[in-house]
């Protein structure tokens, strides 16, 4: 447990060194849309994960930095106290966000109308290659 406790923010995103920092991009991505910004928060080693999920935002032109804050945050969890570094990144939607989002939702649907597509293109050709197997069959039988 903290001694330090900040107001929490709508849209938090801990970040953990467990997980892969790819798989938070997309969260991050959803609170941007919905609240404006998010605010990611790593402790101890997980800060270079944060760092790495920031970085990514901002590459793919989806995430503009407000505030970058470092401390050390005392953590009373266990037989004696001790301070853990602690990293916070405020992170605003960028003004092309809403352009880039609504380009990716454009490609998802198209690759969605793509695989309908071939998928259904490769259910006629199997049903094809039955009909040719079953003349094969008929004519065997009739010689």
């Amino acid at each position: 447990m903290t001694t330090t406790q900040s107001p929490e923010h709508p849209a938090r995103l801990l970040i953990s060194s467990s997980r892969k920092p790819i798989s938070y991009v997309n969260a991050a991505k959803r609170l941007l849309q919905e609240h404006g910004e998010v605010h990611l928060s790593a402790l101890g080693v997980a800060c270079s994960s944060m760092v790495t999920v920031a970085e990514i935002l901002k590459a793919r032109k989806l995430a503009v930095e407000s505030r970058v804050g470092t401390m050390l945050e005392l953590l009373e969890d266990e037989a004696r106290p001790r301070q853990k570094p602690k990293m916070e990144v405020l992170l605003a939607k960028s003004p092309e966000f809403d352009s880039l989002i609504a380009q990716e939702k454009d490609a998802a649907a198209a690759a969605a109308e793509d695989k309908a597509a071939a998928g259904k293109g490769k259910a006629e050709e199997g049903g094809k290659q039955g009909e040719g197997e079953e003349e094969a069959a008929a004519a065997e039988e009739e010689a």
